[in-house]
């Protein structure tokens, strides 16, 4: 049954996807799975992995006690292998391996988003630093301990390798295979590619649709960014007695509709210009294939920048930034003075391995349990 779905799977395929014929090996050898190719295997591994079920509770804007109905880690991670999958199926791509990418990639993501990533980074300084890529591919490469054979999830070089979005060249010398795009100028998968844009189509709109919400987007200065007019006036004119929870969900549905919709139109276009016939074609560019048409691409980063400044630097947002940051902080302080705290236990051989023990400690805590530990430590009550 493996086989035949690998067979099945690569006919679909445009010769310039990643199938069984062209994939990349795993680290360890395994046999063949039977009901399922090997791309699967890999989507369920990281589904059923531990770091996957903990991204219920963390945070992507909005701090998970602050409310159940806004995004988490978790949610953002299947809205992201949606939109992978709808555009790796409108480019003839493979859906399993883009999926898979698409649900691992905030794996090694913080507690308390990009703030708590902002502040174990500064407290790693002096130790390597910290970067939620390097540190998903960390979880599934070591951290995940579920097989008798290996440590890890045992994933495909091509999951990991789209894991590994970004990667500074100091960290891709000591990645081997991995690394090699960094240090020689090419490319990843086009299944990787797909996956690193969706995770920004996914973010800006389901942010937006959480700062409406949550009362903090001025929607007078989202109507100055020209899609969201005209998306709201077009549905204005079509349904004009629609209620305000509508016309929010049907505007910004057609705002990621219209950017997903030219992504795919443009990356067709490229390949066909460029001439692209395979695999190798694909990682040989020296920019990514996948794109948006220039004036799509402009009003994608002006909704960037619209978010940026009445979002993520809401004085609110910032004042849980702050708060979330200092328990960080706090908790590689208490770690770091009084290892045996961790669940490793006391012995290390160097204080840099203690701080990478640290950081993956903290790195794998949910908001609730870090607010919580924190709380036991410093004797008082978690942030409000």
């Amino acid at each position: 049954m493996g086989e035949r779905e690998e067979s099945a799977q690569a006919s679909a395929c445009a010769p310039y996807a990643v199938t069984a014929g062209n994939r990349g090996a795993r680290e360890h050898p395994e046999a063949r799975p039977r009901w399922r190719d090997e791309f699967q295997r890999d989507r369920d591994r990281i589904i059923h992995c531990s770091a996957f079920r903990r991204l219920e509770y963390k945070t992507q804007v909005f701090v998970n006690h602050e409310g159940d109905m806004f995004r988490t880690r978790l949610t953002h991670s299947l809205e992201v292998a949606q939109i992978g999958r709808s555009i790796a199926r409108a480019l003839g791509l493979n859906e399993d391996l883009t999926e898979a990418i698409a649900l691992a990639h905030d794996l090694g993501h913080t507690p308390f988003g990009h703030a708590g990533q902002t502040a174990l980074n500064a407290c790693m300084r002096d130790f390597g630093g910290f970067e939620h890529n390097l540190q998903s591919l960390r979880v599934v490469e070591l951290l995940e301990s579920r097989y008798p054979d290996f440590q890890g999830l045992n994933l495909l070089f091509d999951t990991r390798e789209g894991i590994l979005k970004h990667c500074s060249v100091i960290n891709a010398r000591y990645l081997g295979a991995l690394g090699r795009r960094f240090l020689e100028g090419g490319q990843a998968s086009l299944e990787a590619q797909i996956a690193n844009v969706a995770d920004e189509i996914a973010y800006n709109h389901h942010d937006m649709d959480d700062g409406l919400r949550a009362g903090l987007l001025d929607l007078e200065r989202l109507r100055s960014h020209v899609l969201y007019a005209t998306m709201e006036r077009e549905t204005l004119q079509r349904w004009p007695g629609i209620d305000a929870k509508r016309l929010r969900h049907t505007v910004i549905r057609g705002m990621l509709n219209h950017f997903v919709s030219d992504l795919i139109a443009a990356t067709a276009a490229a390949i066909r210009e460029l001439g692209i016939e395979t695999l190798a074609d694909v990682r040989a560019q020296r920019r990514p294939l996948l794109r948006f048409t220039p004036e799509v691409l402009a009003s994608h980063l002006e909704l960037k920048r619209i978010l940026r400044h009445e979002l993520y630097e809401h004085p609110k947002v910032m004042q849980m930034a702050t708060r979330s940051q200092a328990i960080v902080r706090d908790l590689f302080e208490i770690y770091m003075n009084d290892g045996a705290e961790l669940p490793e236990g006391p012995a290390f051989p160097s204080p840099e391995a203690q701080a990478r023990a640290v950081s993956d400690y903290i790195a794998g805590m949910t908001d609730r349990f870090a607010m919580a530990e924190h709380a036991r430590y410093r004797g008082h009550s978690a942030p409000e």
